[in-house]
Protein backbone atom coordinates (compact mmCIF):
# COMPACT_ATOMS: atom_id res chain seq x y z
CA UNK A 1 0.00 0.00 0.00
CA UNK A 2 3.01 2.23 -0.05
CA UNK A 3 5.19 2.41 -3.15
CA UNK A 4 4.70 5.84 -3.73
CA UNK A 5 6.66 6.28 -0.44
CA UNK A 6 9.74 5.07 -2.37
CA UNK A 7 12.56 7.09 -2.28
CA UNK A 8 13.36 6.70 -5.96
CA UNK A 9 12.11 9.52 -8.42
CA UNK A 10 10.10 7.34 -10.72
CA UNK A 11 8.03 6.06 -7.84
CA UNK A 12 7.69 9.68 -6.75
CA UNK A 13 6.75 10.74 -9.88
CA UNK A 14 4.50 8.08 -10.96
CA UNK A 15 2.46 9.34 -7.89
CA UNK A 16 1.95 12.44 -8.71
CA UNK A 17 0.92 11.96 -12.03
CA UNK A 18 -1.48 9.56 -11.30
CA UNK A 19 -2.41 11.80 -8.48
CA UNK A 20 -3.17 14.91 -10.42
CA UNK A 21 -5.06 12.71 -13.31
CA UNK A 22 -8.01 13.13 -10.44
CA UNK A 23 -7.12 16.69 -9.52
CA UNK A 24 -5.37 15.25 -5.89
CA UNK A 25 -1.80 16.07 -6.74
CA UNK A 26 0.38 16.80 -3.53
CA UNK A 27 -0.46 20.52 -2.33
CA UNK A 28 1.14 22.93 -0.10
CA UNK A 29 -0.82 23.80 2.95
CA UNK A 30 -4.38 25.64 2.61
CA UNK A 31 -4.75 29.32 2.87
CA UNK A 32 -5.77 30.61 6.53
CA UNK A 33 -9.50 29.80 6.85
CA UNK A 34 -11.34 32.18 8.95
CA UNK A 35 -11.06 32.24 13.03
CA UNK A 36 -13.33 29.52 15.12
CA UNK A 37 -15.93 31.04 16.92
CA UNK A 38 -14.82 32.35 20.49
CA UNK A 39 -15.17 29.60 22.67
CA UNK A 40 -17.82 30.75 24.24
CA UNK A 41 -20.33 30.87 21.81
CA UNK A 42 -19.93 26.77 21.61
CA UNK A 43 -22.90 25.25 22.13
CA UNK A 44 -21.13 21.90 23.03
CA UNK A 45 -17.79 20.35 22.19
CA UNK A 46 -18.57 17.20 21.23
CA UNK A 47 -16.88 15.33 18.12
CA UNK A 48 -18.07 14.28 16.22
CA UNK A 49 -21.34 16.27 15.72
CA UNK A 50 -24.44 14.68 16.40
CA UNK A 51 -27.37 14.61 14.44
CA UNK A 52 -29.81 16.70 16.38
CA UNK A 53 -28.89 18.71 19.39
CA UNK A 54 -31.66 21.00 21.69
CA UNK A 55 -31.28 22.70 24.64
CA UNK A 56 -34.88 22.99 26.34
CA UNK A 57 -33.43 24.83 29.02
CA UNK A 58 -30.61 26.46 30.58
CA UNK A 59 -30.40 24.10 34.10
CA UNK A 60 -28.54 21.46 34.80
CA UNK A 61 -27.91 17.67 35.83
CA UNK A 62 -25.06 17.40 39.26
CA UNK A 63 -23.44 14.33 39.23
CA UNK A 64 -22.19 14.07 42.33
CA UNK A 65 -20.16 11.35 43.98
CA UNK A 66 -22.76 9.68 45.59
CA UNK A 67 -24.39 8.96 41.94
CA UNK A 68 -25.34 5.57 40.68
CA UNK A 69 -25.80 4.52 37.14
CA UNK A 70 -29.16 2.07 36.75
CA UNK A 71 -28.48 -0.36 33.59
CA UNK A 72 -31.48 -2.07 32.11
CA UNK A 73 -31.92 -4.27 29.38
CA UNK A 74 -29.69 -7.40 30.26
CA UNK A 75 -25.98 -8.39 30.56
CA UNK A 76 -24.51 -5.98 28.15
CA UNK A 77 -26.66 -2.93 29.26
CA UNK A 78 -24.59 -3.42 33.08
CA UNK A 79 -21.27 -4.11 31.20
CA UNK A 80 -21.58 -0.85 29.62
CA UNK A 81 -22.43 0.88 32.87
CA UNK A 82 -19.47 -0.45 34.51
CA UNK A 83 -17.44 1.09 31.50
CA UNK A 84 -18.84 4.44 32.10
CA UNK A 85 -18.39 4.11 36.45
CA UNK A 86 -15.08 3.41 35.82
CA UNK A 87 -14.66 6.46 33.71
CA UNK A 88 -15.97 8.57 36.09
CA UNK A 89 -14.33 7.44 39.44
CA UNK A 90 -11.22 5.07 39.83
CA UNK A 91 -11.73 4.78 43.61
CA UNK A 92 -14.48 2.72 45.80
CA UNK A 93 -15.59 5.78 47.07
CA UNK A 94 -15.20 8.11 43.57
CA UNK A 95 -17.21 4.75 41.34
CA UNK A 96 -20.60 4.97 40.60
CA UNK A 97 -23.06 1.65 42.05
CA UNK A 98 -24.18 0.27 39.09
CA UNK A 99 -27.44 -1.03 39.77
CA UNK A 100 -30.21 -2.58 37.37
CA UNK A 101 -33.36 -0.97 39.98
CA UNK A 102 -33.50 2.93 40.22
CA UNK A 103 -32.57 4.52 43.68
CA UNK A 104 -34.09 7.78 43.22
CA UNK A 105 -32.59 9.02 46.11
CA UNK A 106 -29.55 9.51 44.58
CA UNK A 107 -27.78 11.46 41.78
CA UNK A 108 -29.06 9.11 38.69
CA UNK A 109 -27.80 7.87 35.23
CA UNK A 110 -29.91 5.63 33.63
CA UNK A 111 -28.52 3.28 30.51
CA UNK A 112 -31.41 1.44 29.21
CA UNK A 113 -31.42 -1.24 25.87
CA UNK A 114 -34.95 -0.03 24.78
CA UNK A 115 -37.24 -0.77 21.92
CA UNK A 116 -38.52 2.03 21.65
CA UNK A 117 -35.74 4.24 21.29
CA UNK A 118 -34.08 5.39 17.62
CA UNK A 119 -34.57 2.81 14.97
CA UNK A 120 -31.46 3.50 13.00
CA UNK A 121 -28.14 1.36 13.26
CA UNK A 122 -25.84 2.38 16.14
CA UNK A 123 -28.02 5.05 17.17
CA UNK A 124 -29.12 6.32 20.69
CA UNK A 125 -31.10 9.11 22.38
CA UNK A 126 -29.48 11.12 25.46
CA UNK A 127 -31.36 13.35 27.56
CA UNK A 128 -30.25 15.46 30.61
CA UNK A 129 -32.76 17.24 33.19
CA UNK A 130 -31.86 18.09 36.48
CA UNK A 131 -33.00 15.05 38.13
CA UNK A 132 -31.54 12.32 35.61
CA UNK A 133 -28.92 11.61 32.66
CA UNK A 134 -30.65 8.82 30.42
CA UNK A 135 -29.36 7.16 27.19
CA UNK A 136 -31.55 4.99 25.14
CA UNK A 137 -30.95 2.76 22.20
CA UNK A 138 -31.77 -0.43 20.97
CA UNK A 139 -28.53 -1.86 20.30
CA UNK A 140 -25.27 -2.07 23.03
CA UNK A 141 -23.48 -0.41 20.32
CA UNK A 142 -25.62 2.29 20.11
CA UNK A 143 -25.82 2.61 24.12
CA UNK A 144 -21.68 2.63 24.36
CA UNK A 145 -21.74 5.93 21.64
CA UNK A 146 -24.00 7.32 23.97
CA UNK A 147 -21.81 6.64 26.58
CA UNK A 148 -19.15 8.25 24.70
CA UNK A 149 -20.98 11.84 24.28
CA UNK A 150 -21.75 11.64 27.90
CA UNK A 151 -18.03 11.56 28.57
CA UNK A 152 -17.47 14.56 26.13
CA UNK A 153 -20.41 16.53 27.82
CA UNK A 154 -18.10 15.45 31.35
CA UNK A 155 -15.57 18.22 31.98
CA UNK A 156 -11.90 16.32 30.66
CA UNK A 157 -11.26 16.20 34.36
CA UNK A 158 -12.67 13.31 34.41
CA UNK A 159 -9.98 11.27 32.49
CA UNK A 160 -7.34 11.64 34.82
CA UNK A 161 -6.17 8.64 36.61
CA UNK A 162 -6.22 10.54 40.25
CA UNK A 163 -9.75 10.36 41.64
CA UNK A 164 -12.17 13.06 40.91
CA UNK A 165 -14.49 13.16 43.82
CA UNK A 166 -16.15 16.81 42.91
CA UNK A 167 -19.41 17.58 42.04
CA UNK A 168 -19.38 17.70 38.47
CA UNK A 169 -22.14 19.25 36.13
CA UNK A 170 -23.74 18.80 32.44
CA UNK A 171 -25.69 21.54 31.05
CA UNK A 172 -29.11 19.95 29.84
CA UNK A 173 -29.79 18.89 26.54
CA UNK A 174 -31.59 16.30 24.24
CA UNK A 175 -29.28 14.86 21.86
CA UNK A 176 -31.05 12.22 19.04
CA UNK A 177 -28.12 10.50 17.10
CA UNK A 178 -27.09 7.70 14.35
CA UNK A 179 -23.86 7.79 11.97
CA UNK A 180 -24.08 8.53 8.30
CA UNK A 181 -21.55 5.50 7.53
CA UNK A 182 -21.47 1.54 8.81
CA UNK A 183 -17.65 1.54 8.58
CA UNK A 184 -15.72 4.16 10.56
CA UNK A 185 -11.85 3.41 10.82
CA UNK A 186 -8.42 3.60 11.04
CA UNK A 187 -5.66 1.41 9.67
CA UNK A 188 -2.30 0.53 12.23
CA UNK A 189 0.98 -0.60 10.29
CA UNK A 190 2.03 -2.91 12.57
CA UNK A 191 4.34 -4.17 10.11
CA UNK A 192 6.56 -1.97 9.44
CA UNK A 193 7.50 -1.57 13.20
CA UNK A 194 6.21 -3.37 15.82
CA UNK A 195 3.76 -1.82 18.22
CA UNK A 196 2.91 -4.61 21.38
CA UNK A 197 -0.80 -5.23 22.59
CA UNK A 198 -0.52 -2.41 24.96
CA UNK A 199 0.19 0.03 22.52
CA UNK A 200 -2.94 -1.31 20.56
CA UNK A 201 -5.23 -1.26 23.14
CA UNK A 202 -4.22 2.75 23.81
CA UNK A 203 -5.29 3.21 20.22
CA UNK A 204 -8.32 1.22 20.39
CA UNK A 205 -9.63 3.99 23.39
CA UNK A 206 -8.96 6.91 20.94
CA UNK A 207 -11.01 4.87 18.02
CA UNK A 208 -13.98 4.28 20.91
CA UNK A 209 -13.44 7.77 22.27
CA UNK A 210 -14.78 9.32 18.77
CA UNK A 211 -17.14 6.15 17.94
CA UNK A 212 -14.77 4.88 15.55
CA UNK A 213 -15.74 0.64 15.08
CA UNK A 214 -13.22 -0.66 12.97
CA UNK A 215 -9.50 -1.47 13.37
CA UNK A 216 -7.17 -2.78 10.29
CA UNK A 217 -4.23 -4.09 11.81
CA UNK A 218 -1.31 -4.56 8.56
CA UNK A 219 -0.17 -7.74 10.25
CA UNK A 220 2.52 -8.75 7.07
CA UNK A 221 4.72 -6.41 4.96
CA UNK A 222 8.51 -7.05 3.62
CA UNK A 223 9.66 -5.63 7.17
CA UNK A 224 7.76 -8.16 9.41
CA UNK A 225 5.21 -10.56 9.85
CA UNK A 226 3.40 -10.18 13.27
CA UNK A 227 0.96 -12.88 13.98
CA UNK A 228 1.97 -16.52 15.06
CA UNK A 229 0.94 -19.01 12.97
CA UNK A 230 1.23 -22.46 14.49
CA UNK A 231 1.49 -24.74 11.53
CA UNK A 232 4.14 -22.42 10.08
CA UNK A 233 6.24 -21.26 12.82
CA UNK A 234 8.78 -19.82 11.25
CA UNK A 235 6.85 -16.71 10.24
CA UNK A 236 7.49 -15.34 13.81
CA UNK A 237 10.27 -16.86 14.61
CA UNK A 238 12.33 -15.35 11.51
CA UNK A 239 9.57 -13.17 9.90
CA UNK A 240 9.00 -11.48 13.24
CA UNK A 241 12.35 -10.74 14.01
CA UNK A 242 12.95 -7.68 12.08
CA UNK A 243 11.41 -3.85 11.26
CA UNK A 244 12.26 -1.03 9.38
CA UNK A 245 15.85 0.34 10.74
CA UNK A 246 16.93 -2.85 12.17
CA UNK A 247 14.84 -2.93 14.96
CA UNK A 248 14.16 -6.48 16.85
CA UNK A 249 10.62 -6.48 15.83
CA UNK A 250 7.84 -8.92 17.27
CA UNK A 251 4.74 -10.55 17.19
CA UNK A 252 1.39 -10.71 18.55
CA UNK A 253 1.05 -14.75 20.18
CA UNK A 254 -2.23 -16.54 19.46
CA UNK A 255 -3.70 -15.61 23.17
CA UNK A 256 -1.98 -12.13 22.88
CA UNK A 257 -4.41 -11.56 19.43
CA UNK A 258 -7.50 -13.14 20.90
CA UNK A 259 -6.87 -10.42 24.19
CA UNK A 260 -6.88 -7.98 21.20
CA UNK A 261 -9.97 -8.85 19.65
CA UNK A 262 -11.66 -9.13 22.63
CA UNK A 263 -10.49 -5.50 24.15
CA UNK A 264 -11.50 -4.04 20.78
CA UNK A 265 -14.99 -5.63 20.54
CA UNK A 266 -15.91 -4.45 24.33
CA UNK A 267 -15.68 -1.00 22.74
CA UNK A 268 -17.66 -1.84 19.94
CA UNK A 269 -14.14 -2.03 17.02
CA UNK A 270 -13.96 -4.66 15.00
CA UNK A 271 -10.39 -5.98 14.48
CA UNK A 272 -9.50 -6.66 10.79
CA UNK A 273 -6.64 -8.59 9.67
CA UNK A 274 -4.72 -8.19 6.43
CA UNK A 275 -1.90 -10.50 5.53
CA UNK A 276 -0.64 -8.34 2.26
CA UNK A 277 -0.29 -10.76 -0.89
CA UNK A 278 0.93 -11.39 -3.39
CA UNK A 279 3.39 -8.55 -3.43
CA UNK A 280 4.76 -6.84 0.48
CA UNK A 281 5.70 -10.50 1.17
CA UNK A 282 9.63 -10.27 1.35
CA UNK A 283 9.17 -11.51 5.57
CA UNK A 284 6.65 -14.65 4.33
CA UNK A 285 9.58 -15.72 1.74
CA UNK A 286 12.52 -15.15 4.01
CA UNK A 287 11.12 -17.58 6.77
CA UNK A 288 9.88 -20.36 3.63
CA UNK A 289 12.34 -20.64 0.63
CA UNK A 290 9.62 -22.79 -1.07
CA UNK A 291 7.13 -19.86 -1.19
CA UNK A 292 9.52 -18.10 -4.23
CA UNK A 293 9.78 -19.47 -7.60
CA UNK A 294 13.21 -20.28 -7.23
CA UNK A 295 13.20 -22.02 -3.50
CA UNK A 296 15.83 -19.35 -2.02
CA UNK A 297 15.22 -17.50 0.74
CA UNK A 298 15.85 -13.66 0.40
CA UNK A 299 17.24 -12.33 3.72
CA UNK A 300 15.25 -9.88 5.76
CA UNK A 301 14.44 -6.71 4.82
CA UNK A 302 14.67 -3.24 7.13
CA UNK A 303 14.59 -0.91 4.60
CA UNK A 304 11.31 1.11 2.97
CA UNK A 305 11.88 0.33 -0.62
CA UNK A 306 8.88 -1.82 -1.75
CA UNK A 307 7.42 -3.53 -5.09
CA UNK A 308 10.20 -6.23 -5.09
CA UNK A 309 8.43 -9.02 -3.26
CA UNK A 310 5.69 -12.23 -4.80
CA UNK A 311 4.79 -15.33 -3.93
CA UNK A 312 5.48 -17.50 -6.55
CA UNK A 313 1.49 -17.59 -7.37
CA UNK A 314 2.42 -20.91 -9.79
CA UNK A 315 3.34 -22.95 -6.94
CA UNK A 316 0.41 -24.95 -5.14
CA UNK A 317 2.17 -24.84 -1.66
CA UNK A 318 1.69 -20.77 -1.83
CA UNK A 319 -2.32 -21.76 -1.84
CA UNK A 320 -2.07 -24.06 0.78
CA UNK A 321 0.33 -21.52 2.60
CA UNK A 322 -2.35 -19.20 2.07
CA UNK A 323 -5.41 -21.67 3.38
CA UNK A 324 -3.61 -22.08 6.19
CA UNK A 325 -2.78 -18.21 7.55
CA UNK A 326 -6.25 -17.50 6.65
CA UNK A 327 -7.13 -20.82 8.97
CA UNK A 328 -5.16 -19.34 11.60
CA UNK A 329 -6.11 -15.68 12.09
CA UNK A 330 -9.84 -16.88 11.56
CA UNK A 331 -9.87 -18.61 14.19
CA UNK A 332 -9.16 -16.19 16.72
CA UNK A 333 -10.57 -13.23 14.70
CA UNK A 334 -14.51 -13.59 14.75
CA UNK A 335 -15.22 -10.72 12.83
CA UNK A 336 -16.31 -11.14 9.14
CA UNK A 337 -13.81 -9.77 7.43
CA UNK A 338 -9.89 -10.93 6.23
CA UNK A 339 -7.95 -7.87 4.16
CA UNK A 340 -5.37 -9.65 1.61
CA UNK A 341 -3.96 -7.00 0.74
CA UNK A 342 -3.74 -7.58 -2.66
CA UNK A 343 -1.56 -4.08 -3.59
CA UNK A 344 1.15 -3.40 -5.97
CA UNK A 345 1.44 -7.09 -6.99
CA UNK A 346 2.26 -6.21 -10.99
CA UNK A 347 5.41 -8.92 -11.04
CA UNK A 348 3.15 -11.39 -11.71
CA UNK A 349 1.42 -9.76 -14.58
CA UNK A 350 -2.40 -8.96 -15.14
CA UNK A 351 -3.25 -12.07 -15.72
CA UNK A 352 -1.75 -14.22 -12.87
CA UNK A 353 -2.42 -11.15 -10.06
CA UNK A 354 -6.18 -12.21 -11.46
CA UNK A 355 -6.25 -15.40 -10.95
CA UNK A 356 -4.22 -15.56 -7.61
CA UNK A 357 -7.40 -13.03 -6.19
CA UNK A 358 -10.27 -14.90 -7.84
CA UNK A 359 -8.52 -17.96 -6.08
CA UNK A 360 -7.35 -16.59 -2.77
CA UNK A 361 -11.18 -14.94 -2.47
CA UNK A 362 -12.61 -18.42 -2.47
CA UNK A 363 -10.40 -19.62 0.07
CA UNK A 364 -11.11 -16.35 2.51
CA UNK A 365 -15.08 -17.07 1.43
CA UNK A 366 -14.29 -21.02 2.45
CA UNK A 367 -13.28 -20.07 6.35
CA UNK A 368 -16.59 -18.06 6.68
CA UNK A 369 -15.12 -14.64 5.86
CA UNK A 370 -16.38 -11.44 3.54
CA UNK A 371 -12.68 -10.61 1.40
CA UNK A 372 -11.42 -6.76 1.37
CA UNK A 373 -8.34 -5.65 -0.67
CA UNK A 374 -6.89 -2.81 -1.18
CA UNK A 375 -7.39 -0.71 -4.76
CA UNK A 376 -5.80 -3.27 -7.28
CA UNK A 377 -8.32 -6.44 -6.60
CA UNK A 378 -11.29 -4.31 -8.52
CA UNK A 379 -9.89 -5.50 -11.31
CA UNK A 380 -10.38 -9.01 -10.87
CA UNK A 381 -13.93 -11.04 -11.38
CA UNK A 382 -14.87 -10.90 -7.31
CA UNK A 383 -18.04 -11.41 -6.03
CA UNK A 384 -20.29 -8.63 -4.97
CA UNK A 385 -19.36 -9.25 -1.12
CA UNK A 386 -15.82 -8.35 -1.48
CA UNK A 387 -15.54 -5.29 0.01
CA UNK A 388 -12.41 -2.69 -2.15
CA UNK A 389 -10.88 -0.49 -0.31
CA UNK A 390 -9.71 2.25 -2.59
CA UNK A 391 -6.25 4.45 -1.87
CA UNK A 392 -5.96 5.95 -5.61
CA UNK A 393 -7.69 6.71 -8.68
CA UNK A 394 -8.64 3.78 -9.68
CA UNK A 395 -11.09 1.49 -10.62
CA UNK A 396 -13.33 0.86 -7.77
CA UNK A 397 -16.35 1.77 -9.38
CA UNK A 398 -16.30 -1.54 -11.54
CA UNK A 399 -16.17 -3.27 -8.25
CA UNK A 400 -19.48 -1.44 -7.25
CA UNK A 401 -20.88 -2.30 -10.80
CA UNK A 402 -20.77 -5.89 -9.61
CA UNK A 403 -22.52 -5.17 -6.20
CA UNK A 404 -19.35 -4.31 -4.11
CA UNK A 405 -19.35 -1.70 -1.32
CA UNK A 406 -16.21 0.66 -1.45
CA UNK A 407 -14.23 1.91 1.62
CA UNK A 408 -12.51 5.33 0.70
CA UNK A 409 -8.73 6.03 1.94
CA UNK A 410 -7.74 8.48 -0.68
CA UNK A 411 -4.09 9.04 0.28
CA UNK A 412 -4.18 12.65 -0.21
CA UNK A 413 -6.92 13.09 2.18
CA UNK A 414 -6.83 10.21 5.12
CA UNK A 415 -3.33 8.93 4.80
CA UNK A 416 -2.24 10.15 8.37
CA UNK A 417 1.51 8.81 7.93
CA UNK A 418 1.49 12.14 5.95
CA UNK A 419 2.96 15.22 7.11
CA UNK A 420 0.90 18.33 8.46
CA UNK A 421 3.15 20.49 7.04
CA UNK A 422 6.92 20.94 5.78
CA UNK A 423 7.88 21.47 9.26
CA UNK A 424 6.64 18.19 11.03
CA UNK A 425 9.17 15.98 12.00
CA UNK A 426 7.81 12.69 11.20
CA UNK A 427 5.78 11.20 7.92
CA UNK A 428 5.93 11.57 4.34
CA UNK A 429 4.73 14.12 1.77
CA UNK A 430 4.31 11.58 -1.57
CA UNK A 431 0.40 12.62 -1.36
CA UNK A 432 0.86 16.18 -0.40
CA UNK A 433 0.76 18.08 3.27
CA UNK A 434 -2.21 16.63 4.79
CA UNK A 435 -3.25 19.42 7.73
CA UNK A 436 -6.57 19.08 9.71
CA UNK A 437 -8.10 21.60 6.92
CA UNK A 438 -7.21 19.39 4.01
CA UNK A 439 -8.94 16.02 6.24
CA UNK A 440 -11.87 17.59 7.00
CA UNK A 441 -12.88 19.39 3.84
CA UNK A 442 -13.87 17.21 1.34
CA UNK A 443 -17.19 14.77 0.47
CA UNK A 444 -16.75 11.61 0.86
CA UNK A 445 -20.30 10.69 -1.63
CA UNK A 446 -18.52 13.29 -4.47
CA UNK A 447 -14.85 12.59 -3.81
CA UNK A 448 -14.85 10.09 -7.11
CA UNK A 449 -17.40 11.00 -9.60
CA UNK A 450 -17.39 7.31 -11.39
CA UNK A 451 -18.39 5.71 -7.66
CA UNK A 452 -21.89 5.68 -6.98
CA UNK A 453 -22.67 7.22 -3.93
CA UNK A 454 -24.62 4.62 -2.53
CA UNK A 455 -21.47 2.06 -3.09
CA UNK A 456 -19.76 4.06 -0.53
CA UNK A 457 -19.67 1.49 2.67
CA UNK A 458 -17.44 4.33 4.58
CA UNK A 459 -13.88 5.71 5.43
CA UNK A 460 -10.79 4.30 7.24
CA UNK A 461 -7.56 6.49 7.84
CA UNK A 462 -4.42 4.13 7.10
CA UNK A 463 -1.33 5.38 9.12
CA UNK A 464 1.55 3.58 7.58
CA UNK A 465 4.90 3.52 10.06
CA UNK A 466 7.82 4.08 8.06
CA UNK A 467 8.92 6.48 9.51
CA UNK A 468 6.88 6.06 13.21
CA UNK A 469 9.05 4.28 15.88
CA UNK A 470 6.65 4.19 19.04
CA UNK A 471 2.99 4.81 19.83
CA UNK A 472 3.74 8.40 21.06
CA UNK A 473 4.81 8.66 17.24
CA UNK A 474 1.30 7.24 16.29
CA UNK A 475 -0.39 9.01 18.33
CA UNK A 476 1.12 12.58 17.20
CA UNK A 477 0.17 11.84 13.35
CA UNK A 478 -3.31 10.72 14.47
CA UNK A 479 -4.37 13.44 16.73
CA UNK A 480 -6.06 15.65 15.60
CA UNK A 481 -6.75 14.19 11.88
CA UNK A 482 -8.59 10.88 13.38
CA UNK A 483 -11.57 13.76 14.63
CA UNK A 484 -12.19 14.51 10.86
CA UNK A 485 -12.32 11.11 9.94
CA UNK A 486 -14.61 10.48 12.95
CA UNK A 487 -16.94 13.38 12.25
CA UNK A 488 -16.71 12.94 8.22
CA UNK A 489 -17.15 9.14 8.68
CA UNK A 490 -20.12 9.58 11.56
CA UNK A 491 -21.79 13.33 10.98
CA UNK A 492 -24.36 14.26 7.75
CA UNK A 493 -23.00 16.60 5.38
CA UNK A 494 -25.06 19.27 6.33
CA UNK A 495 -24.19 19.55 9.74
CA UNK A 496 -20.61 20.12 9.34
CA UNK A 497 -18.38 23.72 9.61
CA UNK A 498 -14.77 24.17 9.19
CA UNK A 499 -14.99 26.90 11.35
CA UNK A 500 -16.85 25.38 14.51
CA UNK A 501 -14.83 21.64 13.86
CA UNK A 502 -11.61 23.22 14.45
CA UNK A 503 -13.08 25.53 17.57
CA UNK A 504 -14.28 21.97 19.11
CA UNK A 505 -10.83 20.31 17.99
CA UNK A 506 -9.11 22.56 20.44
CA UNK A 507 -11.60 22.31 23.02
CA UNK A 508 -10.49 18.17 23.50
CA UNK A 509 -6.80 19.16 23.65
CA UNK A 510 -7.26 19.40 27.45
CA UNK A 511 -9.14 15.97 27.38
CA UNK A 512 -6.04 14.23 25.28
CA UNK A 513 -3.21 16.11 27.86
CA UNK A 514 -5.60 14.36 30.70
CA UNK A 515 -5.52 10.98 28.88
CA UNK A 516 -1.30 11.04 28.44
CA UNK A 517 -1.76 11.24 24.65
CA UNK A 518 0.56 12.86 22.43
CA UNK A 519 -0.74 15.07 19.64
CA UNK A 520 -0.02 17.91 17.54
CA UNK A 521 -0.62 20.67 19.18
CA UNK A 522 -0.27 23.44 16.24
CA UNK A 523 -4.47 23.93 16.72
CA UNK A 524 -4.23 25.88 19.26
CA UNK A 525 -2.92 28.82 17.67
CA UNK A 526 -6.37 30.11 15.48
CA UNK A 527 -3.87 32.27 13.83
CA UNK A 528 -2.05 30.03 12.28
CA UNK A 529 -2.08 28.67 8.35
CA UNK A 530 -4.43 25.94 8.93
CA UNK A 531 -2.23 22.40 8.80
Amino acid sequence: MTSYTKTGRAGLFGAFLALAACGHAPSAPEPPAPRPPAMAALSHNIIPMPATVERPATDSFTLAPSAIIVAQGGAEAERIGRYLAALIGNTRESTPRVLTVADTTKSLIELALDSNAPAAEESYDLSVTPARVRIAARTPAGLFYGVQTLRQLLPYAIEYTAAYAKPMTIASVHIVDAPRYPWRGSMLDVSRHFLNAADVMRYIDILALYKLNRLHLHLADDQGWRIEIPSWPKLAEIGGSSEVGGGTGGYYTQQEFRQLVQYAADRFVTIVPEIDMPGHSNAALASYPELNCDSIAPPIYTGTEVGFSLLCVDKEIVYKFVDDVVAAIASVSPGPWFHIGGDEGKRAGRDKYNMFVERVEKIVQAHGKQMIGWSEVAMANLSGSTLVQSWIPDSAHLAAARGSRVILSPAAKLYLDMQYDPTTPLGLHWAGYVGLWNAYNWEPSQFNTKLPAEAVFGLEAPLWSETLGTISDFEYMALPRLTAVAELAWSQPALRSWDYFRARVQAHEPRWTALGLNFNRFSGDLTATPY
